[in-house]
């Protein structure tokens, strides 16, 4: 397991959902901007279709209300939502695109997304929004630095960016490591703004949801010195 470079300045974050980023990366996010680095997040839905009982015209502003909170409590404050619709991303051209422009728009050294692959592990299928969001994510960057690919985006204004030197995938299976112990507790609080959207998957509180969730994923990995880290697979670009 290798150390997580540091060695840049601007990264973006990119999801389908509001709590996609706590749900993993949010620790990772703290030990940054703690560090003065300019981090901002891009969510390609505003979750408007995740609450059950809770039409989506209701559930769009509180899922993004409580996203800008949860990233302030890990001190981000550019959050941008794509309004693309929840539950129905879709791998391809026009996702591609839509993506390009955000990164040549924030123009980030390092880009960082979620887990795309089939499942979170044995018997826990990963949804179809974050394997498309995911995959597309990587051929966006190359695609953010060609000129060629979308020449719609160029005459809209946004130049090619040649900046991305990582993508950063939370993975199942990561390779690299960020120690996380100074900030686990600011990443629970980050979780638990997601009140309205965690109160409706469980009747357990849900400060207790966002503790357990953040122990899962941040606890001592396998080859790295440290009592909490969160991991992250990385393609070099």
């Amino acid at each position: 397991m290798e150390l997580f470079p540091e060695d840049w300045h601007r990264a973006v974050v990119i999801v389908a959902h509001p709590d996609d980023i706590e749900y993993g990366a949010a620790a990772a996010v703290a030990r940054w901007t703690d560090q003065g680095k300019d981090i901002r997040y891009v969510l390609a839905t505003s979750g408007e279709a995740g609450i059950a009982g809770l039409a989506p015209a209701e559930s769009g502003p509180i899922r993004e209300e409580e996203e800008r909170r949860s990233a302030a409590v890990v001190g981000v404050a550019e959050v941008e939502f794509l309004g693309l619709p929840d539950g129905r991303l879709t791998e391809g051209l026009e996702l591609r695109s839509t993506l390009a422009a955000a990164i040549r728009r924030h123009r980030p050294e390092l880009v960082v997304t979620m887990n795309f692959s089939f499942t979170w592990g044995p018997g826990y299928l990963n949804s179809a929004d974050h394997r498309a969001l995911g995959i597309s994510v990587l051929d966006a960057t190359s695609d953010a630095a060609n000129e060629w690919i979308f020449p719609e985006l160029s005459a809209a204004g946004l130049a090619p960016w040649t900046g991305v030197r990582w993508v950063a995938v939370n993975s199942m299976t990561p390779t690299h490591c960020v120690d996380v112990t100074d900030t686990v507790d600011r990443a629970v609080d980050s979780l638990a703004e997601h009140a309205r959207y965690l109160a409706a998957l469980s009747d357990t509180p849900v400060r207790e949801q966002a503790q357990a969730q953040i122990d899962m994923v941040s606890g001592p990995k396998p080859g790295f010195d440290a009592t909490r880290a969160v991991g992250f697979e990385l393609y070099y670009f």
